[in-house]
């Protein structure tokens, strides 16, 4: 449990961080160029360093990375914090700090998807990561209301409390005790580093299934232009960007918990592909919508599909990966979801820049249905892929 509420802490920190940030610079610049680079700034970071990620995660020990990050996470919104008390908050501290933000990231997604399996057996691996969302999902719904109540109140009000949660995460992290902790690789060599990324190629149910992600969720992302939709077309303030935030978690919540009680045991395949084309649909009724409670509900609906696939994705990747590999699987495993939201909200702000923030979300929503029906045909194995958990020969 120590786990699940550092996870929770941690979520809720990044979220509530991810809502003052956007707000500040829309307010700054009123640029989607810029909500865009916020989002581009927290990528590259994680690309860069996933082969060094991967390789210490399988290296060292992986509870002592995670708490890192966090701490590094603190120092950033401490700094936040400074600018906007003292007024010296600009665009060009919110891109620089969102570098060191992506760099804590870059080690801290893949070390708490390679923590889990340590945690529990692999028969309930599915189930116990359906609850692990749910927590996460909750303080997705709770981070972004409260960063949006909060941040009537300032800018400082918001980054002080991220720092608090991320010194929590990290302390709770520190406590955790778990019996076996990954066998040290060799030193690191470039046949080393790319093991992961050879494993992931060489898999093509792993394969397909994470690059799904990456294409669907990059192409039908909207949450880097919340702020636009928020504040020029459902003419609401903080608070209605906090409940556009929290809106796709709460249907994520709802689905995790239901996966969690009843989880997927055929077809998990089929049931892939099918979220991620509502998915899809889902994004095209938000753009479409000009009424604050209907956009809720599409968001919601997106973050319900999403979920499904979430856990789907995870449990393929974790149960298909020997325990020895699984810190750089996971590296590139979150490079592929670091591209999908973070880079994702580059692509959102610059096709808002040329087309508006309804065609590029109108877009984005029709790539992610084509995607999930191209990649049936790019990836058999993983349209016809049944069961979760395989029954080895």
């Amino acid at each position: 449990m120590r786990f699940w509420f550092a996870r929770l802490a941690g979520t809720a920190a990044n979220q509530m961080l991810m809502v003052a940030i956007g707000w500040q610079m829309y307010d700054l610049t009123a640029s989607a160029w810029d909500l865009g680079l916020v989002g581009l700034m927290q990528f590259l970071p994680s690309l860069a360093l996933v082969l060094v990620a991967g390789h210490a995660l399988d290296r060292y020990h992986r509870a002592r990375i995670l708490a890192a990050c966090m701490a590094l996470q603190a120092i950033v919104a401490l700094l936040l914090m400074l600018g906007a008390w003292h007024g010296f908050a600009s665009r060009t501290l919110l891109l620089g700090l969102s570098i060191a933000i992506g760099a804590a990231k870059a080690f801290q997604l893949p070390a708490q998807q390679s923590i889990t399996p340590l945690l529990v057996p692999a028969a309930v691996l599915p189930r116990a990561l359906a609850f692990s969302s749910a927590g996460m999902q909750a303080a997705i719904i709770a981070g972004p209301a409260i960063g949006g109540f909060v941040y009537v109140a300032g800018a400082t009000a918001v980054y002080a409390s991220c720092a608090a949660l991320f010194v929590l995460a990290g302390a709770l992290v520190l406590a955790l005790r778990y019996e076996h902790e990954p066998a040290a690789v060799q030193r690191a060599t470039l046949e080393t580093l790319l093991a992961g990324v050879r494993f992931v190629w060489q898999r093509r149910v792993v394969l397909g299934a994470i690059s799904l992600d990456l294409f669907a969720v990059l192409l039908g992302g909207a949450t880097a232009l919340l702020p636009m939709f928020a504040k020029d077309i459902l003419h609401t303030g903080p608070w209605g960007l906090g409940l556009l935030r929290a809106a796709p978690a709460l249907g994520a919540l709802g689905t995790a918990l239901l996966l969690a009680r009843w989880p997927i045991r055929r077809r998990a395949g089929t049931v892939l592909l099918a979220a991620v084309g509502v998915y899809g649909a889902a994004t095209l009724g938000f753009a479409l919508s000009t009424w604050l409670v209907l956009s809720i509900v599409m968001l919601a609906v997106s973050g319900a599909a999403d979920m499904i696939s979430v856990v789907i994705r995870q449990s393929l990747v974790q149960l298909e990966t020997p325990e020895a590999m699984r810190g750089r699987v996971s590296a590139v495993n979150s490079v592929f979801i670091g591209a999908s939201n973070q880079l994702g909200e580059f692509e959102s702000g610059l096709t808002a820049a040329l087309l508006g923030p309804v065609g590029s979300v109108l877009l984005g929503g029709l790539g992610s249905m084509a995607i999930a029906a191209l990649w049936a045909k790019v990836f058999p194995a993983l349209a016809r892929r049944d069961r979760l958990v395989e029954n080895k020969p």
